[in-house]
């Protein structure tokens, strides 16, 4: 097992393996190409975000700037939505459902480190064969994530949920929730009562 399948399958990682760092640093050099583009360069955005996330459909956008640590560990269904300033850590796997949208700045994170520093620092143990290892994200279909939203990994955001801004969701969130907080938490479920349909003619009636 090389070292980056290790890292996908959540083992203890040598981030600075050739390989790895080899693709990481090729993701940041498209990153940072992309966010130098402007927002009428379409055929240019489009053939930077092929070659930085080729696990994902062609109808995704990005507002940018966007920082992705490998991109070919994350993969994004169709009609993707990122606001401004988005942060995917993809050590582990991400993936992203149909019809999600993420505001301002939204951040992925799935790397995580042992919580002795004795273990976290990088000194010679051949007991340990890496210093990281990284749990999934997934964010299901229709989700939304409002600005500000930290997601950590291990998480599973389930279909239709929506997070308030600034949450930090730290465990599963069913589907059709509503969660907000720190620790974020499901505050309520999301029913047909939330048609905006319905909202609209309660403000048309106040007004009469």
């Amino acid at each position: 097992m090389n070292e980056t399948e290790r890292m996908l399958a959540g083992k203890l990682t040598n981030p600075r393996d050739s390989k790895l760092l080899t693709r990481q640093r090729l993701a940041h050099r498209l990153c940072k190409r992309y966010n130098d583009t402007f927002d009428d360069e379409d055929d240019k955005r489009h053939d930077l975000l092929k070659r930085l996330l080729p696990h994902t459909s062609g109808r995704i956008y990005f507002q940018g700037p966007i920082f992705f640590d490998y991109g070919d560990h994350t993969t994004i269904g169709e009609r993707f939505y990122g606001n401004t300033n988005i942060t995917i850590l993809d050590s582990g796997p991400v993936t992203i459902g149909h019809d999600v949208l993420f505001g301002p700045n939204v951040t992925l994170v799935t790397p995580m480190h042992p919580l002795r520093y004795q273990d976290r620092n990088f000194m010679p143990d051949p007991s340990l064969p890496g210093k990281e290892y990284a749990k999934p994200i997934t964010i299901e279909s229709n989700c939304w994530l409002a600005s500000n939203v930290t997601v950590i990994g291990g998480v599973t955001i389930g279909n239709g949920s929506v997070i308030g801004a600034g949450s930090v969701v730290t465990r599963d969130i069913p589907a059709n929730s509503l969660a907000v907080g720190n620790p974020c938490k499901v505050i309520r479920m999301i029913t047909v009562g939330d048609n905006i349909r319905l909202k609209k003619r309660v403000v048309l009636i106040s007004r009469i």
